[in-house]
């Protein structure tokens, strides 16, 4: 059975950074896409950031040029750089990892953005 366990959420002041780390059980080779997603209060779970076959990266608009997906095969861990924070990234961050058909999911890290 695949885990994904998160950490380094916290608490920030606007404008500045946390990492997010993502710890997989397996050989993070194994995955053909790994990613984050966000969920704050209300609203849907939106993807963040994702890394794709390992060098492709995509990000979404509202995080363009402030986050950056990387991952450290040695340490089957994949992070999320996070910088110049914004009360609006306030949310629960979760891992997600796909392979072919399967999906799976982190149990999540709360990420809040606030002076």
């Amino acid at each position: 059975q695949v885990q994904l366990v998160e950490s380094g959420g916290g608490l920030v002041q606007p404008g500045g950074s946390l990492r997010l780390s993502c710890a997989a059980s397996g050989n993070i080779f194994s995955f053909n896409i790994m990613g984050w997603y966000r969920q704050a209060p209300g609203n849907e779970r939106e993807k963040v950031a994702e890394l794709i076959g390992g060098d492709i990266t995509n990000y979404a608009d509202s995080v363009k040029g402030r986050f950056t997906i990387s991952r450290d095969n040695a340490k089957n861990t994949v992070y999320l750089q996070m910088n110049s924070l914004k009360p609006e990234d306030t949310a629960v961050y979760y891992c997600h990892a796909r392979r072919f058909l399967s999906n799976f999911w982190g149990q999540g890290t709360q990420v809040t953005v606030s002076s």
